[in-house]
């Protein structure tokens, strides 16, 4: 496994090259730009691919993984995970949809496929989701799911809302998933439809949970492939980065 650059592109559109938040950072690129069979879903050839691109390196980083369309790439790095963890997911959807296409791993269906093949995966913390497309999935045997719907994020006090993330499995180390498509859209520009978390209470979320747990790793999705408003992910991701940055240093001494 390789020891340095923690910090992972990988680069299926372009759209980071466009962007600055990496800048003056010690950062590895996976160039999949000329993959085929890997937009939305993710064929077997493809899977085969990406999982030898990423192989040297381990699951603790921070991984940017480009548009939502490619959100499917976080089961690749949660199966590098050898102890029993939970995971924490925000997404405005809940990535447990059943493909469409002969079973073949899905942006729109993966964590599904993480609870029902990954051995050490405890538990799913979900949070984003509005409560209808949640209580549209399907139950997964023996698996835990914690879920904090669109709607109680709306409304609920910020004390209630932080106790959720402040109890979190106990004695499991955590790896995280942010699809930027879970903020507002005057937070994060996406390919996908929003919510309406704001960046500064997703801050503050992971940073309840980073003050608590020990972290196996991040990534981070939720590009806009076309144009959109690059400035906006540009400023989302340079606070993710910020916050691994700070949480790996912390944790380094």
């Amino acid at each position: 496994m390789k020891k340095k650059n923690d910090i992972i592109l990988m680069d299926f559109t372009g759209t980071y090259k466009e962007q600055q938040f990496y800048e003056k950072e010690s950062v590895s690129w996976v160039n999949v730009q000329e993959l085929s069979g890997c937009n939305c879903y993710c064929d077997n050839e493809a899977q085969e691919t990406l999982e030898n691109l990423i192989r040297e390196y381990p699951a603790r980083g921070i991984h940017f993984l480009d548009s939502g369309n490619y959100h499917y790439v976080s089961l690749l790095w949660l199966k590098k995970i050898q102890e029993p963890f939970c995971l924490l997911l925000f997404d405005n959807h809940t990535d447990m949809q059943p493909p469409a296409f002969g079973g073949l791993l899905s942006c729109g269906g993966w964590a599904a496929e993480a609870l029902n093949t990954l051995p050490f995966l405890r538990e799913l913390i979900l949070a984003g989701p509005d409560q209808e497309s949640f209580d549209q999935t399907e139950a997964v045997s023996g698996k835990q799911i914690r879920f904090l719907s669109r709607e109680r994020l709306r409304t609920e006090k910020k004390e209630t809302l932080l106790h959720f993330f402040q109890n979190l499995p106990d004695g499991l180390p955590v790896y995280i998933s942010v699809d930027k498509d879970v903020l507002c859209t005057e937070d994060a520009s996406t390919d996908w439809s929003q919510g309406d978390m704001k960046l500064v209470d997703l801050e503050e979320y992971l940073g309840e949970v980073l003050g608590r747990r020990r972290i196996l790793g991040i990534d981070v999705c939720g590009e806009c492939a076309s144009s959109g408003k690059l400035w906006l992910n540009d400023l989302g991701n340079k606070k993710l980065l910020t916050i691994w940055k700070d949480w790996r240093d912390s944790h380094e001494k």
